[in-house]
């Protein structure tokens, strides 16, 4: 009898603070009336109110927006399949918030639930200047606007924790040390509260992975990753300048090192979508471009997501996957049969396609690869999954 095969052994990826899952969304946050509901609409494409007025937006507009991949257009150019399926970004629009909103003022509660329900921020920052939109505070200054900002999640978590930390407290308090999940979740909840009372952001903050696993029972506001976009007036964003640009550099290096700044016009998006026939001779004549591309991928990234693609002469298809997935789950991604009974994923890189023209060529030049379970899928790989249910149902 031919001795048994070893179980390969599956190692755990690394853990993060946030949700799992793939079904993420990212909001976009700001203060009343600095273009979030004019970014989302040039965005999405679509055409929501953006008036001048504080809290125009309400109820959270939501949509999502493919992501841009030069990688994904050549593949649907190279197969010519009739499917084509993009990865895409879900993105948010939620009311503006003003201070005193984790004590209701404004939408208050409405608000923070509404970015609750995201899991990253695009932080919308305006700093141009028209006198035909008022600002909420009456002048300009995205460094006080982002404070207020923050503040109210720090304050909304703190409130949070307070009233919860006592329930696990009276379960510590009963088990004691029997129960060393409610012990951890118990401690994480303190450090937590107390480096927030000390003007620290969670997702700033260093975390063991038992400590991050407390904290993924709770998704803080404070723990959500966060992408600054600096909303600049039409003139400055083509002349590459403007007043506050250095000083919102400087105050994130203080305050979020190595944070993602990213500018823009809404203006200059506006224009581009409504008059999209001559909108590539004006990018040329003016010697500038759209960062819309930039921010999605950007924004994608924020979520911890990236993608496989599957190819063929029927499909070319982007599987949005979270980052360290393993095989099997990302084969899960197409169907669950494929995760039960996963024996292999046979692996190639874009660039070994590009370079070879063919499937068999890639073979032929030996960089066509067999994976087993442990395999981490990395962005851009193309998969072939073998699989077998059967087997998969043996114990």
């Amino acid at each position: 009898m031919p001795p048994k095969k070893k179980e390969e052994k599956v190692e755990q990826s690394p853990l993060y603070l946030g949700r799992f899952g793939t079904s993420l969304k990212i909001g976009i946050v700001g203060v009343p009336n600095v273009g979030k509901s004019t970014f989302f609409n040039v965005l999405c494409k679509q055409s929501i109110p953006a008036e001048n007025f504080p809290f125009c937006t309400i109820d959270p507009n939501e949509s999502r927006v493919a992501v841009p991949d030069e990688r994904f257009d050549w593949l649907c150019d190279h197969f010519k399949p009739p499917s084509k399926v993009p990865a895409y970004l879900s993105v948010v629009d939620i009311a503006g918030l003003v201070r005193g909103a984790s004590e209701g003022e404004g939408l208050g509660n409405a608000f923070l639930s509404h970015i609750g329900g995201c899991d990253a921020i695009f932080s919308m920052m305006r700093v141009f200047d028209d006198p035909d939109v008022t600002h909420v505070d009456g002048e300009v200054d995205p460094l006080r606007d982002t404070e207020t900002i923050f503040q109210e999640l720090r304050l909304k978590d703190i409130e949070y924790l307070t009233n919860n930390i006592d329930k696990v407290g009276k379960v510590v308090a009963r088990m004691g040390d029997k129960d060393k999940a409610a012990k951890n979740e118990y401690e994480t909840m303190l450090k937590a509260r107390d480096l927030l009372k000390d003007g620290k952001d969670v997702r700033k903050c260093t975390w063991s992975n038992k400590e991050i696993e407390a904290l993924n029972k709770h998704l803080l506001l404070t723990s959500k990753p966060v992408i600054y976009l600096i909303n600049m007036g039409e003139k400055d964003y083509i002349k590459k300048r403007g007043k506050w640009l250095m000083k919102i550099k400087q105050y994130l290096d203080e305050n979020d090192p190595g944070a993602t700044m990213i500018p823009f016009s809404g203006a200059l998006e506006q224009r581009l979508l409504d008059d999209p026939d001559n909108a590539k001779t004006f990018l040329e004549e003016n010697k500038t471009q759209s960062n819309l591309n930039k921010i999605i991928v950007q924004g994608f990234k924020a979520l911890g997501l990236q993608y496989f693609f599957t190819v063929g002469a029927d499909e070319v298809r982007a599987w949005t996957i979270q980052k360290y997935t393993k095989a099997p789950q990302a084969a899960g991604k197409i169907h669950s049969d494929m995760e039960r009974g996963f024996i292999k994923a046979e692996v190639y890189k874009y660039d070994d396609i590009v370079e070879h023209k063919s499937e068999s060529a890639v073979k032929a030049a030996g960089r066509y690869r067999m994976e087993g379970k442990n395999y981490e899928v990395q962005d851009g790989d193309i998969l072939m999954i073998k699989f077998n249910v059967t087997d998969a149902k043996k114990k």
